[in-house]
């Protein structure tokens, strides 16, 4: 019980801090499903299934929009013979418009048991972005337009970042930074934009509660931001609410502020495979030209004889 108002305790602090952050520009992929994904951007993340796992993701954003963003995920984690240590592997791919990202990260993570329900992971990523803009290929109204010719092309962009993610069976709350190093992106043309990569910042949290022998409750909540002066994103909150049916069946609502709502459904087969998906629909002005937003995850994982009586995992 005093781990349970511990936790409560801590994710409303967390909440407190989230809306204060002055946040500007973001560009890191945004999921729906991040409760089920966060080893993307936190490598404390990595181990927390105490099985080897794989996960893939599709998100097609602003579906029916030209240009609209375009991501593709891949993660495992596994757990080393030293059973407090785990690997773990992220490939992305992200397309806006011209513009590409591809994204190779490891992470390590390290176990420290706090007590017999309390458990926090302290993790490293490390890794590289290959970048590219191709700004001659945009169709503008003037091409001669000076701030769209040229080629931002970066193959090789080192960065690192580290995280802590502190976790029970009900609860979990996150801290991470997954790219602590800022990078230009300067195009060919010296007369036109400059792209950047700027360091993030992440607060994740969720509770599990029980409503009754086959349904369960699940809160969550994830803040994205950053502290750059040169742009003016606003800090982006997501906040989720989530029924477990059964054991099987996850049905849930989202909201992420000042861009979205929508809706997830998961479906846990053998305790192993879960295939979900997600709906996002827009409440900015891009609504009108766009269908919706879908994100389609699948994970496996791989339990070891040692962890056949492992409990379920709820994020």
């Amino acid at each position: 019980m005093k781990t349970k108002l511990n936790i409560i305790k801590g994710l409303g602090i967390l909440v407190l801090v989230a809306a204060g952050f002055v946040s500007k520009a973001q560009q890191d992929p945004m999921y729906t499903q991040y409760m089920f994904n966060q080893q993307t951007i936190n490598p404390a993340y990595a181990g927390t299934w105490e099985s080897l796992n794989f996960m893939v993701l599709g998100r097609q954003q602003w579906a029916g929009f030209s240009g609209a963003p375009q991501t593709y995920t891949f993660s495992m984690q596994a757990p080393m013979k030293n059973e407090r240590v785990a690997l773990g592997l992220n490939v992305i791919s992200d397309k806006v418009g011209q513009e590409k990202r591809f994204y190779l990260f490891g992470d390590y993570s390290y176990l420290l048991p706090l007590n017999e329900k309390l458990r926090l992971r302290l993790g490293l990523k490390g890794g590289f972005t290959n970048y590219s803009n191709n700004l001659n290929e945009y169709d503008i109204t003037d091409p001669n337009d000076p701030s769209f010719q040229g080629v931002i092309d970066k193959k090789f962009v080192p960065n690192f970042g580290i995280g802590g993610f502190l976790y029970s069976k009900r609860g979990y709350i996150g801290f991470s930074v997954p790219k602590i190093l800022n990078h230009d992106f300067e195009s060919t043309n010296e007369t036109s934009s400059l792209s950047s990569e700027f360091r993030h910042y992440f607060l994740s949290a969720g509770l599990v509660f029980n409503l009754g022998e086959n349904l369960k409750f699940k809160p969550t909540m994830l803040t994205k931001a950053t502290f750059t002066s040169e742009s003016g994103a606003p800090v982006e909150l997501d906040f989720t609410a989530n029924f477990l049916i059964k054991e099987r069946f996850w049905l849930g609502a989202m909201y992420r502020t000042g861009d979205s709502f929508g809706f997830i459904a998961q479906w846990i087969i053998d305790k192993k495979l879960r295939i979900g998906y997600a709906y996002d629909y827009t409440i900015t002005p891009l609504q009108d030209f766009n269908s919706g937003t879908h994100e389609i995850m699948v994970s496996y994982e791989m339990r070891f004889l040692k962890e056949m009586f492992a409990s379920p995992r709820y994020f």
